[in-house]
């Protein structure tokens, strides 16, 4: 289970969280929609500590974060509770994909090199890239150097996948190639909290739609519920825009 409770974060003064509530079973999949600008990707970087929660609690399986009084020790433990998919793939430009996914498994969960090395090329196969085990992100299209980004994740085998607008930097070619892993990792009833303006596939692959604007949970339901027959007014608005 994962508990998300009054989670608040502040830009120079501007609330960008304002008390976050959320619940997320496991094996759920939870998908975040909502307008540019309203909190989303900060949310789920709060969640990981990437950027630091000015208050609220967190807790993934059994890690649980006050970030009010969150230690080293603490953040660590979480991040190893979780596994983020950067919009812009995140990659290390000096490392082969192969390397890219044995990077957390060795540094931050401490597997012996040999063994995140067979983790690794097992993922990559999965992911389909096999064939690019020692390729350079350079040498690779977007759409695989963000399937070695969600391999990582895999890899890691972590209780919550973070995924912050996945295909926002792809070209269109590349996104259909990145959905298709997404529903295979879904498959496999992975805890996931997703934001995408890809309302086909939050429709394909939610158990709840949350729809967030000025930093608050606006309204949450099961896919057809929340897109075919949206309460508030807000989320009206924002579905006729990307309609």
């Amino acid at each position: 289970m994962i508990s998300i409770r009054g989670l608040t974060k502040r830009f120079g003064g501007t609330p960008v969280l304002d008390g976050i509530d959320l619940d997320i079973a496991d094996g759920e999949r939870v998908v975040i929609i909502g307008p540019s600008g309203t909190g989303k990707s900060t949310l789920l970087r709060c969640v990981n500590f990437l950027d630091r929660p000015d208050a609220g609690t967190i807790k993934v399986g059994h890690v649980s974060v006050d970030a009010a009084r969150a230690t080293k020790h603490d953040i660590l433990a979480l991040r190893r509770a979780t596994a983020f998919v950067f919009q812009n793939y995140a990659l290390f430009a000096n490392k082969t994909a192969k390397e890219n996914i044995m990077e957390a498994l060795v540094t931050v969960q401490g597997h012996p090199r040999d063994e995140a090395a067979r983790r690794a090329l097992a993922v990559l196969a999965e992911t389909g890239l096999a064939e690019k085990a020692d390729s350079y992100p350079s040498a690779l299209s977007g759409g695989q150097q963000q399937r070695v980004g969600i391999g990582r994740a895999m890899a890691i085998g972590a209780d919550l996948m973070l995924f912050d607008e996945p295909t926002s930097a792809l070209d269109p070619e590349w996104v259909g190639e990145v959905l298709e892993l997404m529903r295979r990792v879904a498959q496999q009833r992975q805890t996931m909290l997703i934001v995408t303006h890809e309302m086909q596939f939050a429709r394909e692959i939610a158990d709840r739609v949350v729809f967030m604007d000025g930093g608050r949970i606006v309204e949450v339901g099961p896919p057809d519920k929340l897109l075919d027959a949206p309460q508030d007014e807000r989320l009206q608005r924002f579905l006729r825009r990307v309609g």
